[in-house]
């Protein structure tokens, strides 16, 4: 699952990986990351994680008992894929390096994961859509893997997952508008596409335009993939669930939009 580093790439200075770790916390404010190897009861790729993911199964059972099995391995999923997606996307973007995905080991608190360290050095001077290309590919075997190991604690259905992973990846296409807006959105659908080829996703979901009343074309997500958050409070939706009217969806996430840019 690693992906190589070819001869003649650049190696960027030891300090790199820190630089990288920090770039992510400032820009997202939670994602908390170090350098270094796995800890005692840490997931991490090539490994037997069946402990950690039996512990956390049995802490989403306790957290939801009344959303059932579905949500528990949806939760599974989403908790175990959101930092690598997270990292990769900030890493080629904002900080123009390359990152050692399948390197990276997450830490187990409670019904969640929520810290990651990363173990080995991210390579630099190689061109954006070179970048995309690999890291996207690099997720999508780390992805895969998550996917099987799930499937020896209880099922998850490959299409909803992969559905759930276009999500996220999605959502930071969104991100990255807010944070760049300098970017075209037709430049950040051109990445959007990019990513969703490199890891296999294409035709999963996509993005759609939203005019603000400033004139500005704000970019948001079309889901294809529930979440099954609506199995804790029946009825309640995320704005962007597929599962409500298609009108409504677009209006609830103009309304976040607007809050989100702070238009009255």
């Amino acid at each position: 699952m690693n992906a190589p580093f070819i001869p003649g790439e650049t190696v960027l200075p030891a300090s790199a990986a820190e630089r990288m770790v920090v770039e992510a916390r400032g820009l997202t404010g939670f994602l908390d990351g170090a350098v270094g190897d796995p800890l005692p009861g840490w997931h991490a790729c090539d490994r037997d994680n069946r402990e950690v993911l039996q512990a956390l199964h049995g802490a989403l059972a306790l957290e939801y008992p009344q959303a059932g099995q579905p949500l528990w391995a949806v939760r599974m999923w989403t908790n175990l894929v959101w930092q690598p997606v997270y990292l990769a996307v900030i890493a080629v973007h904002f900080s123009a390096v390359l990152p050692p995905i399948s390197r990276m080991s997450q830490r187990r608190e409670g019904s969640g994961i929520n810290g990651y360290r990363i173990a080995g050095e991210p390579v630099g001077d190689l061109p954006l859509e070179t970048m995309i290309d690999r890291a996207g590919a690099e997720l999508r075997a780390m992805a895969d893997g998550v996917l099987a190991e799930i499937n020896t604690i209880t099922k998850l259905k490959r299409v909803p997952a992969i559905r759930l992973l276009t999500d996220r990846m999605l959502g930071l296409m969104t991100l990255l508008q807010r944070q760049s807006p300098d970017l075209a959105p037709s430049t950040i659908r051109g990445f959007s596409d990019r990513w969703l080829a490199a890891m296999g996703l294409t035709g999963q979901g996509d993005l759609e335009s939203l005019f603000l009343p400033d004139g500005r074309e704000v970019l948001i997500i079309a889901r294809k993939g529930c979440c099954l958050d609506y199995l804790i409070e029946p009825d309640v939706y995320c704005a962007s669930c597929p599962k409500q009217p298609n009108r409504l969806r677009r209006e609830r996430q103009r309304a976040n939009a607007l809050e989100i840019y702070g238009i009255e």
